[in-house]
């Protein structure tokens, strides 16, 4: 599922890729359901390819998710991202993914995480694995 949602650099939010056309992708917003086109200029990323670092390897982002999503009971989260101290943000990281890299992860990754979170419940995405034929 996440190979569908993307993050466009410049825009806020999380978007859901509608159709292909020349030289463009057709996104849907998962926040208000707008449509619009986007370029080959726009710097677009698929959840799916993101990833968080540890101390060991790295976390593919669709695991963190995971994560967050049995600690919040697949809810929006307790914490308000744009409120809440580096300390706090931490604090709730270290319950997601205890083994974070502290180094290079930083809060506005954190704040971005769990909007991204939030924005995937409120949109009713809450099967973050990717399904056999997405993992081969």
């Amino acid at each position: 599922m996440l190979k569908e949602i993307l993050a466009i650099t410049g825009k806020p939010g999380l978007y859901k890729l509608v159709s292909r056309g020349n030289n463009m992708l057709i996104v849907e917003s998962l926040v208000d359901g707008k449509r619009m086109p986007t370029y080959a200029r726009d710097k677009i990323v698929a959840l799916s390819d993101v990833s968080m670092f540890t101390n060991a390897d790295d976390v593919a982002l669709w695991q963190v998710l995971t994560n967050a999503g049995k600690k919040e009971g697949l809810q929006p989260t307790s914490i308000d991202a744009k409120k809440a101290s580096n300390a706090e943000l931490q604090a709730w990281f270290d319950e997601v993914l205890p083994d974070w890299d502290r180094d290079r992860v930083y809060p506005s990754d954190i704040r971005k995480l769990i909007q991204w979170y939030n924005i995937l419940v409120k949109a009713g995405i809450t099967d973050f694995e990717p399904k056999e034929e997405e993992a081969e």
